[in-house]
């Protein structure tokens, strides 16, 4: 079934437990980075809270309620999108590119030139993901230069 992208507040109960479920997921993919740094370095640049966001959005299946998260916020004049985020039992259903299409329509709306990410080496499949999607790489923006590990792309808006 296709999924749905609904716009929702920053402390809406489901998104901030599909955020909490990518914290938990990327706290084990990157464990040995974390522990190396004290998880100072990750904490420093990963910061996000309401203040910072300005397009939050939810993807859901009627079947099975919400199962994708992505974010916008301002970045040097960019727009960024971040805590892109799917359930791992609906990834490869078209959830992520409903997410990235949705959030690309938002930064549009917004007024917005480009939007930015940053994703880690870990996560080749969201890597291949925006590649697809016309994401070209570029090298690593603040405030991820500690993150050397980060993966930086860029896709201009028109």
């Amino acid at each position: 079934m296709k999924p749905t992208v609904h716009e929702v507040t920053w402390a809406d109960p489901d998104a901030a437990a599909l955020r909490a479920a990518m914290e938990s997921e990327m706290a084990d993919r990157y464990a040995d980075r974390i522990a190396a740094s004290g998880g100072r370095e990750i904490a420093k640049v990963n910061g996000l809270d309401a203040d910072h966001v300005v397009w939050v959005g939810v993807a859901r299946t009627e079947q099975d309620g919400p199962v994708g998260h992505a974010a916008l916020r301002w970045n040097d004049g960019d727009l960024e999108l971040k805590r892109m985020y799917v359930a791992p039992s609906h990834r490869g259903t078209g959830v992520s590119s409903a997410l990235l299409t949705a959030a690309e329509d938002a930064a549009r709306a917004l007024g917005g030139r480009r939007i930015v990410l940053q994703t880690g080496d870990r996560q080749p499949d969201a890597v291949r993901l925006y590649e697809r999607a016309g994401y070209a790489h570029i090298p690593i923006f603040p405030p991820y230069e500690r993150l050397t590990f980060s993966t930086c792309m860029a896709k201009p808006l028109r």
